[in-house]
């Protein structure tokens, strides 16, 4: 999509569902994505030269929300409400069952607003996690905890996902500004205790001193969701059609999701914390798990893989894709001569050369 196009979309009444298909082609320009590191090229492995071990026997099997998983990896959260979205989203269902990892779907207020139910999601995949998800705007506002059961209900969601985007909503043209009572309203879900309750940024990272808050409140995971992939600040100024001036800054703002991961699992020792934000590949995933994540999710490459035509979504090409994953993973279990996720977790790695 040009950014005329993207601009023409932007002026006017625009609703939500014409901005989230405008999203989905945002989200695959490589100009959107950020221009800074996720900083995992900073870490390395250890080599071992004798894994005495074979590589098909390597296990990248987990737990996650009581639920077995062939690894530690998830489709991150990308969108919802539109009947495109619904394509992408069954796709990835599919997907996801296939292949056994979690599914975190996108953001549900929009389908729920107009009376669409996305329950066949459970239907195309009845025995992996799957995540809802809700704005934490929109769950302060009047009514968010009926739509937070609302979400979990309708697709029989594991755990439902808040969230988090300031940034984001700054620069969005209808955008959200008035954060006020978020704090509150997650701490009210969790008490509601209608299902597990994630907190995830969407691209901007999540510091220590917010994670330990939260934890605090009694959420089950945080994903730090870090600076270097995706990048929506972008993908919001590309649908203005005003002098962007005033977010020129801010459109490389965040924190990278090497630092957000090392310094929540520092702060947060043994809590559920989930990395995302520019992972590319089975490596930054073992990297991420290495350093404390319990769960890697991967978004932006997911939707490329599975648009790959542009034209329909393929399951084939996403499936092929995440199989590479999986064996990128169990290659980077093997050379560092790790039978499974528990031995990785004891294995030499340096950051930036000195070893930690």
């Amino acid at each position: 999509m040009t950014n005329n196009e993207s601009n023409q979309i932007a002026g006017g009444n625009i609703t939500a569902a014409s901005r989230k298909d405008a999203h989905i082609d945002l989200a695959l320009d490589p100009q959107t994505r950020s221009d800074g590191s996720n900083g995992f090229d900073r870490v390395n492995f250890e080599h071992c030269a004798m894994p005495e071990m074979a590589l098909p026997h390597i296990d990248l099997s987990t737990e996650f929300l009581c639920k077995h998983l062939d690894a530690p990896i998830m489709i991150g959260a990308m969108t919802g409400g539109t009947p495109r979205a619904e394509a992408i989203n069954r796709a990835l269902a599919h997907v996801a069952q296939d292949q056994k990892i979690a599914f975190a779907i996108g953001s549900q207020r929009a389908a729920l607003e107009l009376g669409h139910s996305a329950g066949y999601l459970r239907d195309i995949a009845p025995d992996i996690p799957i995540i809802g998800n809700l704005g934490g705007i929109q769950l302060a506002a009047a009514g968010g905890l009926d739509l937070a059961k609302a979400a979990v209900d309708d697709v029989g969601a594991d755990a439902i996902a808040i969230h988090l985007n300031p940034l984001q909503e700054a620069i969005q043209p209808e955008g959200e500004h008035d954060w006020r009572g978020v704090r509150e309203a997650i701490a009210a879900l969790v008490k509601a205790d209608i299902a597990p309750v994630i907190v995830k940024e969407v691209g901007a990272g999540v510091s220590a001193s917010i994670a330990s808050d939260l934890f605090q409140c009694g959420v089950t995971a945080i994903d730090v969701a870090g600076f270097g992939g995706t990048n929506w600040a972008r993908i919001e100024a590309a649908r203005r059609d005003d002098d962007i001036t005033l977010f020129s800054p801010f459109l490389n703002w965040g924190i990278a999701t090497l630092d957000c991961l090392m310094s929540v699992t520092k702060a947060c020792p043994d809590q559920l914390v989930i990395a995302s934000g520019g992972l590319r590949d089975g490596l930054d995933a073992m990297r991420a798990y290495r350093l404390g994540a319990g769960m890697t999710s991967l978004a932006g490459p997911m939707l490329k893989q599975l648009l790959y035509d542009e034209k329909e979504p393929s399951p084939e090409a996403l499936g092929k894709f995440v199989e590479q994953i999986k064996r990128q993973m169990a290659l980077t279990l093997f050379l560092t001569g790790a039978a499974d996720l528990a031995g990785l977790r004891k294995k030499p790695v340096w950051l930036d050369g000195q070893r930690i």
